[in-house]
């Protein structure tokens, strides 16, 4: 979900009072290490299980939702909750994080997203413009 609108955020003037990096972090881990020394704001966008139709849309932190602890066998298993660890171990600390989160008709492999998530992408877009704001230095 993510690389569909970082592709559409990089065709949209967006206005910030200071630096904007929008990044598509993908599936790596280690993100943290493309990302600027300070970061004033990080909106992560994503797909998110969270229970409801497919289209669904979250905003949420960290600290908003308990994230379960298990046991990690692959790099491939490493997701958000694993890669916001990293960053906190490598001292790369956002003054604040914001998720922006689609519920998935389904999730599997490739890089289609399904027609219920590709029409929400404009609104998406418009919450990312929000959280943009007046922010300084934000990352995506």
């Amino acid at each position: 979900m993510g690389i569909h609108v970082v592709q559409a955020l990089q065709k949209t003037p967006l206005k910030g009072d200071g630096e904007l990096v929008i990044i598509d972090g993908g599936t790596c881990p280690d993100i943290f290490h493309l990302l600027p020394e300070s970061i004033d704001k990080l909106i992560v966008v994503d797909a998110v299980k969270g229970g409801s139709e497919p289209g669904s849309i979250y905003r949420f932190t960290p600290t908003d939702v308990a994230f379960s602890k298990g046991t990690i066998t692959s790099v491939h298993q490493l997701g958000l909750v694993e890669g916001l660890k990293m960053m906190e171990y490598a001292e790369v600390n956002p003054k604040a994080i914001v998720i922006i989160g689609v519920e998935p008709k389904e999730i599997g492999w490739g890089l289609e997203i399904s027609p219920e998530l590709q029409e929400k992408v404009p609104q998406i877009i418009d919450l990312v413009k929000e959280e943009i704001g007046s922010t300084a230095k934000l990352t995506l």
